[in-house]
């Protein structure tokens, strides 16, 4: 099963941990990575992780998000038409830019799982892919 996470996800094990609902997020996705390294999970990576990654200003979280563009199954390297178009149309209906091309990469790239620690995200619902937080997803893969 071929699943995105999105620059916020990765980021979340660097986020104040003394936070139950951080702490536990950062636990679930580290989790996933876990079984993404066991090829339970393929991971599909984006252009926008590269352009939001390199953007960081902490060298520590750059370099530590960097190696799993070389561990994904898939990397949408380019944006196309059909990624833009469907990217625009996500921001018609209130998503930030960055996040509607996160979620356009994560269709183009035939994911099932978008998975974020955004609010905001995980109240947009979409045909193509269901946008979950990682604890919702270790339940639901777990149970």
């Amino acid at each position: 099963m071929r699943i995105y996470l999105d620059n916020c996800c990765f980021n979340r094990p660097f986020d104040d941990q003394s936070q139950m609902r951080i702490f536990l997020e950062a636990q679930a996705k580290l989790y996933v990575q876990s079984r993404i390294r066991e090829g339970i999970y393929d991971l599909a990576w984006s252009y926008i992780l590269d352009y939001e990654n390199e953007k960081n200003p902490f060298a520590e979280k750059r370099l530590a998000i960097q190696p799993w563009k070389k561990i994904a199954k898939i990397d949408i390297s380019e944006e196309t038409e059909d990624i833009l178009n469907y990217a625009e149309s996500l921001t018609e209906r209130g998503v930030k830019a960055f996040d509607a091309l996160h979620i356009s990469c994560a269709v183009a790239a035939e994911c099932k799982y978008f998975l974020t620690t955004d609010k905001k995200l995980l109240n947009i619902h979409i045909e193509e892919l269901q946008i979950v937080n990682p604890i919702t997803f270790v339940n639901e893969m777990e149970a």
